[in-house]
């Protein structure tokens, strides 16, 4: 039994001469590398979405910041609350205060239809009226362009996401809201979060131009400190007065990505599960091929003393080192192909528009090439076995 510095020497020796042989094979090992980077770039290319998806919904997101929504919502679409319960809601224990007063903001949350920059197509924009703290509660809410919309005025302020993706929105231009136009004044970022795919105003402006007469839809309250939450929320839930639950801003909005990611994911998977299925034939095929085209040199090699596990090792690091270079090349497509592609989609809990972003991370490309590596694996495990059992006698009389 050779040792093991004699044994890695077969192992290399093998797997050079096997290198050395990919010319002569150069069209099967080409569609092999193809069809891995195709699935890695397609796996990739999806995932990439939920990821961006995700990162948008959770951005704003914050653990000091809680929603206050009627009982049994699960969105602010379907929720309501009248101006007592929001006077309630701010005068809460746990609230964050300045010399205003509590920081809450009672809110409307209505739709309207703008039509995309890319199709033309209309989709629905959620525009918000908040309070006057609204800026204070959600402090990476940051104006970059214009100026803040006057408190009683028709004017809107547009997240940069929505600018991005929906046509009108430059500020000086208008929008209309029911049966009136109301001016651009201003855009505004939200620290890449769901808020920047919104258009806001001054909610009592809303509630009349809606006829809500004095109801909200939520309030967004800014506690003294994260641990302060449980002392907010049993404060309310334990209110006869009131009929709400209480979240997280966080959390919320967590769970409200969780129907598009898992739905996105899931089809993402399917579809790179179904294209992994014919790059691993296509890997089976090169390395049979490679076995058969080398079957005098193995059994030359297993005479001269190599042994077989040599030889299964040496066939499997062939097929995995192509599988890594289709991998690197699907992931590397992946990359400049999807990351930070802008586009929209609708956020199934409030049927409206979410502007976000693709994103290519670390851990999917990571992810790629696991994938890309399974699939060399089992494409060159049947190949490598068959190669290591090839009789001796026999192949060689092929001389």
């Amino acid at each position: 039994m050779p040792g093991p510095l004699n044994w890695f020497s077969q192992i290399f020796s093998i797997t050079k001469f096997g290198l050395m042989s990919i010319p002569k094979r150069r069209g099967a090992v080409a569609a092999t590398i193809i069809g891995i980077a195709g699935v890695v770039a397609v796996l990739v290319g999806v995932l990439s979405i939920a990821v961006g998806f995700k990162q948008v919904m959770t951005a704003s997101g914050s653990p000091d910041v809680a929603i206050v929504l009627r009982s049994g919502s699960d969105s602010e679409m379907v929720s309501g609350l009248d101006r007592p319960s929001t006077v309630l809601v701010a005068d809460a224990p746990g609230i964050a205060r300045d010399a205003r007063g509590p920081l809450s903001s009672a809110e409307l949350f209505v739709m309207i239809n703008l039509p995309k920059r890319s199709t033309g197509t209309d989709a629905n924009v959620p525009l918000r009226g908040v309070d006057a703290a609204a800026l204070k509660v959600r402090d990476n809410v940051k104006i970059v362009s214009g100026r803040i919309f006057e408190w009683g005025k028709d004017e809107v302020i547009v997240g940069t996401g929505a600018l991005q993706e929906f046509a009108g929105l430059e500020v000086g231009s208008k929008i209309k809201v029911g049966q009136y136009e109301w001016p651009v004044v201003g855009t505004f970022t939200a620290n890449g979060g769901i808020g920047e795919s919104e258009i806001w105003t001054d909610a009592k402006v809303l509630q009349a131009a809606y006829n809500r007469g004095d109801s909200f839809q939520s309030v967004y309250a800014r506690l003294s400190s994260a641990s302060a939450f449980n002392e907010f929320k049993d404060s309310l839930t334990s209110n006869p007065q009131l009929n709400v639950k209480v979240a997280r801003q966080n959390e919320f909005y967590e769970e409200q990505s969780q129907v598009v990611t898992q739905l996105i994911t899931t089809l993402g998977v399917l579809i790179a599960a179904l294209m992994a299925m014919g790059a691993v034939f296509a890997a089976l095929n090169t390395m049979y091929s490679a076995v058969a085209a080398r079957t005098r040199e193995i059994a030359t090699l297993r005479a001269l003393g190599f042994g077989s596990g040599a030889v299964v090792v040496s066939v499997m690091l062939e097929s995995l080192l192509l599988a890594l270079v289709g991998g690197m090349i699907g992931g590397s497509l992946a990359y400049f192909a999807f990351n930070n592609f802008h586009t929209s989609t609708m956020n199934f809990q409030t049927f409206s528009a979410v502007a976000f972003a693709f994103k290519v991370t670390p851990q999917l490309l990571a992810q790629g090439t696991v994938w890309a590596v399974l699939i060399g694996m089992i494409g060159g495990l049947f190949p490598a076995i068959r190669a290591a059992r090839l009789p001796i006698a026999a192949a060689l009389r092929e001389l």
